[in-house]
């Protein structure tokens, strides 16, 4: 699953107007409805599995996976899959693993709101008040031609949400945000439409959500789950990062993520490492590495790293690349433009190349 579901943010919340139902009233009629403030807080762990995701032309394996449980527990891809590429989580801080080159980092920023943001299998109204959450009444709003009330939904850090509460069964119809789609793109105003609600255990749970472009209509992707579990109670280390004995270059690339913010200890470990271990190759592990630093708002040391990187292989069209995108990031668009012309020139088919040299402007 994309990784760049990232801080939630208001796109349109009215003043409200003499409007009958106040929020709490809306928010207990969506409890209710749900099965009842009672049963909502026992419940204790979901796990949602066999979900297929579809994003324009791409269509998922049908086996995408994602569990939650108290008191702050989640995981995003099947922890007993072997074969996985890729998971995120949280465990007490936000972390992505990556089987290639083999690495976990604890996310900063925009990442680790997308997962600490969404770790309540009870749902957002559930307690909101214990959770530090506010809600105001906003104006009326339709969202796929069904009426519904507007809630502004406060989180304890500062974030907002626009809930649309359907008029006449009081479920989730809607969630409006503004996000990039992408980790380094601007903010689009998006509507997630939630739907196929079904009773797991006398609690409703929707089964089924697709992101829309505001402006547009545009749907963006969408994800239809087969199965919902609740109160299964799920393996602790289900929820942290795999472990595995890192090799030195593994090694060495988390610590340089760590370094991340102090550029001259960048520069120095990566110029220590490629020293002593010459006869290993880091170009790819070092591309990924100064990628999850830009994701992470260091962009000096990703520039740093990503400089070294693209001179110790200057005929790598990626490399290349990867330091373009780090000068974009940092507002250099002069040499990015340089730099990805580069890439294309070292090979004509780098679409990434490509995309980035026409966004510039």
């Amino acid at each position: 699953m994309k990784w760049f579901v990232l801080t939630v943010m208001l796109v349109t919340a009215l003043p409200l107007q003499g409007q009958s139902l106040s929020a709490d009233d809306i928010v207990v009629r969506h409890l209710n409805a749900r099965g009842g403030a009672q049963r909502l807080r026992s419940v204790e762990s979901a796990i949602y599995s066999n979900g297929l995701y579809r994003e324009g032309s791409y269509v998922g394996s049908g086996r995408a996976f994602m569990a939650m449980a108290l008191p702050y527990f989640k995981i995003v891809s099947d922890p007993t899959d072997t074969s996985a590429s890729f998971r995120e989580g949280y465990d007490g801080s936000a972390w992505e693993w990556y089987r290639s080159p083999g690495i976990v980092v604890r996310t900063v920023g925009a990442a680790n709101a997308a997962i600490r943001h969404n770790l309540d299998p009870d749902g957002p109204f559930s307690e909101y008040r214990e959770k530090g959450t506010r809600i105001e009444r906003v104006a009326d709003a339709s969202t796929d031609g069904r009426l519904a009330y507007g809630i502004l939904l406060t989180l304890r850090d500062g974030v907002r949400a626009l809930y649309l509460i359907d008029k006449e069964t009081f479920l989730i119809a809607a969630v409006r945000k503004a996000q990039p789609i992408h980790a380094f793109g601007a903010p689009v105003s998006t509507e997630e439409r939630v739907s196929d609600y079904r009773s797991v255990d006398g609690v409703l749970f929707p089964f089924r959500s697709t992101e829309v472009e505001i402006a547009t209509g545009k749907e963006l992707n969408s994800m239809t789950w087969g199965s919902i579990e609740i109160n299964k109670k799920p393996p602790r280390e289900w929820f942290s990062p795999p472990s595995f004995a890192r090799t030195p270059l593994q090694e060495f690339l988390e610590q340089l993520y760590y370094e991340r913010a102090d550029t001259s200890a960048v520069r120095w470990s990566y110029i220590a490492f490629r020293r002593a271990h010459g006869e290993i190759d880091t170009r790819e592990g070092i591309e990924m590495v100064g990628y999850q630093m830009l994701k992470m708002g260091d962009a000096s040391g990703a520039t740093v790293l990503l400089t070294m990187n693209a001179s110790d292989f200057p005929w790598s069209s990626s490399s290349a690349f990867g330091f373009g995108r780090a000068l974009a990031v940092a507002g250099d668009t002069t040499g990015a433009r340089q730099q990805f012309t580069r890439a294309l020139k070292l090979d004509p088919t780098n679409k990434a190349a490509t995309d980035a040299l026409a966004s510039i402007h």
